[in-house]
Formats: structure tokens, sequence, C-alpha cells
């Protein structure tokens, strides 16, 4: 398999990033902001735009509101987009950054999709994988349930119409979605949880980096092809079959973390399409962590560059007893 072939997104939880940036957050105040950005983003959405920028061909199959369609097809990236239309506004997705870099993030929640608008989500999605000859289906953000259902939108019938193309699946969702995609996750690539996600997963506390090794080795062990987790100033952690890697890079200043996740995401799958062999899950993880800490400098959610990317350093098979900087609880 072409390990840089084109890589399709879906995010079937679309949303409409809204940025402000105020000198100082004050609770129950009034505060104005000095600046502010809007962009039709979604984790699926953020990961084609940074491939974008790597020169990774791309598409992201997004489900949008009607009324935020005319915004989109103008937005900086809308060249990559294959919008799945629902009637009325798509969901605001708000962070606050104030001028020591801290981001205050509120999530909307993602409303119920019509069982018709996920099968053209699913329809769409084929169609991208097909007709770009794609390597890579991205299935990121949370998965919203079907109007008539209280549970995430079944992903089985997508992973197997996938799986028998023979391309690679990476989810990056999390909650009830993730833990059924981590159930039966023989169809799966790469997953990627961070801490307090795999933990949730694993049922128990991680607290050392061998902690988190050994939670990503049941899921490999179930049949997933690697686990890659972010585990935030820690840097990553990839475990594939017979390996471990740690990497890590310095950010030069911390301006906004939404989205550096996403960013990361791309920069693995970049790193990955480098070599076929088994130095690409290294490379994978050094480039996971210099594009995150490379994402968390920048004021906007989605990447807007890849200059001056920070240098990684790589760790094969890394001391299991080393601490994390943030220990990560069951929920």
């Amino acid at each position: 398999m072409n390990n840089s072939a084109p890589v399709v997104t879906l995010t079937p939880a679309g949303a409409i990033d809204a940025t402000y940036h105020v000198s100082r957050l004050e609770l129950g105040g009034f505060v104005r902001a000095a600046d502010y950005e809007r962009e039709v983003s979604g984790k699926g959405v953020n990961v084609s735009a940074a491939l974008a920028h790597a020169g990774r061909e791309s598409a992201a199959v997004v489900v949008l509101g009607d009324d935020d369609v005319a915004f989109a097809r103008h937005c900086a990236h809308a060249a990559l987009l294959r919008i799945v239309t629902v009637p009325g506004a798509t969901r605001v997705n708000t962070s606050i950054i104030d001028a020591g870099g801290a981001t205050t993030k509120v999530n909307a929640p993602a409303p119920p999709l019509a069982r018709d608008a996920w099968e053209r989500a699913v329809s769409a999605t084929l169609d991208e994988l097909d007709r770009r000859r794609a390597g890579w289906l991205v299935i990121s953000g949370t998965i919203p349930p079907l109007e008539d259902q209280s549970v995430p939108a079944d992903l089985g019938e997508l992973l197997r119409e996938v799986a028998a193309r023979g391309i690679r699946i990476a989810i990056d969702t999390s909650g009830e979605a993730l833990a059924r995609a981590a159930a039966n996750p023989r169809a799966i690539a790469l997953l990627k949880p961070n801490t307090h996600e795999l933990a949730d997963l694993a049922g128990r506390e991680l607290r050392t980096i061998g902690d988190v090794a050994a939670a990503s080795g049941e899921l490999v062990a179930r049949g997933v092809g690697a686990v890659y987790t972010s585990m935030g100033a820690d840097g990553v952690l990839v475990v594939a079959p017979g390996v471990t890697v740690h990497a890590q890079a310095r950010a030069v200043r911390v301006a906004n973390t939404a989205g550096a996740g996403d960013a990361s995401l791309a920069g693995y799958l970049v790193g990955f399409g480098l070599a076929d062999t088994p130095d690409r899950y290294a490379t994978a993880a050094a480039a996971a962590a210099s594009w995150g800490a490379h994402a968390v400098a920048q004021t906007s959610t989605i990447l807007p560059h890849l200059d001056a990317l920070p240098l990684a350093t790589i760790v094969l098979d890394p001391d299991p007893s080393i601490p994390l900087t943030e220990p990560a609880v069951t929920s």
C-alpha cells in the first residue's frame, strides 16, 4: 500500500470555530475582545487543512448546516471540503484565549443527525475514497446520534466497506463511540486517544509512561494496528506490535491549544508515509510531536503553516517508570 496516498477525513459533527483573543478573562464580567476569528472547522477538517500544507492530497467530508454553506464556500480551505448539508445552522465552538496563552474552550453539543444525513455522509465518504484512490480514512470528532436513537451512529457498515477496499482507517473520537470502536478494532489501523480517553478504555488510572504503554498494548493485542496516545506536555506515545516510541517536542510558546491534536494527527500521517519500514512508527511519532508543538504556538485553531517546525526527540522503549506530568484518571 502507498503510505503517502491521499487521505479522506470524515467529520460527522462539523463546526464553526469562533476564537476570541482577550487580555484577561473575567468570569461574570464584561470583556471586550482584541481580536476575533471564525473558521469552518471540526476535527477532520482541521486534519485535512494541515495535510494540505505538506502537499498531501486530502478531502474533508463534513456535515454543516445550510445556513453556513455560503461562508464555508469562501473559507481558506474551501477546496478541501465535501459538504453534506443539514437544515439550519452549524454548531459553534468557542475558544477564548487570554494574553498568557490560556485557552478556555466551550464546544456546543453535536445535534442528532437524521438517518438520511448520516447515509449521505457515508456515501460521500466512500465516493471520495474511491475517486481519489485514498490510502487512509480518518474519522474524527464527535459521532452524533441519529434522531431515532440515543447512541452514536453505528460506524460498523462504513468500517467494513472501507476495510474491504484495503484502505487504512484512523479513528480519533471519544466517549461511547471510542469505546465501541475499541471493543472490536481489527479493521482499525490507528486509534488516537488522549491519556484520559485511554484511561477510560482501560478502566484504570494512568500515572506513568509504562501505564500508557500497557493500556495501549492491550488494544494492540485486540487487533488494532497501532495506538497513538497524545499526552499533552509529555508528548506522544506510539505502540504497535513490537514497537513502543515516545516522542516529544518543545513549543516556542503556548498561544492556543485548540486544534493541536488534529495537527498532530496530520503530522503522524505525513511521517508514517515517508517510509515503508519498521522505522515509520518512529518517524510518525516524531512528526506528530513536532506538528502538535508547532500548533499550540499558533493563535488559530486550524494550522496556518509549517514554518519553523520544532525538532522532536525520540526514545525507543522508554523508561516505563517516568511519571506523567498530568496523570489520567477514569471519568
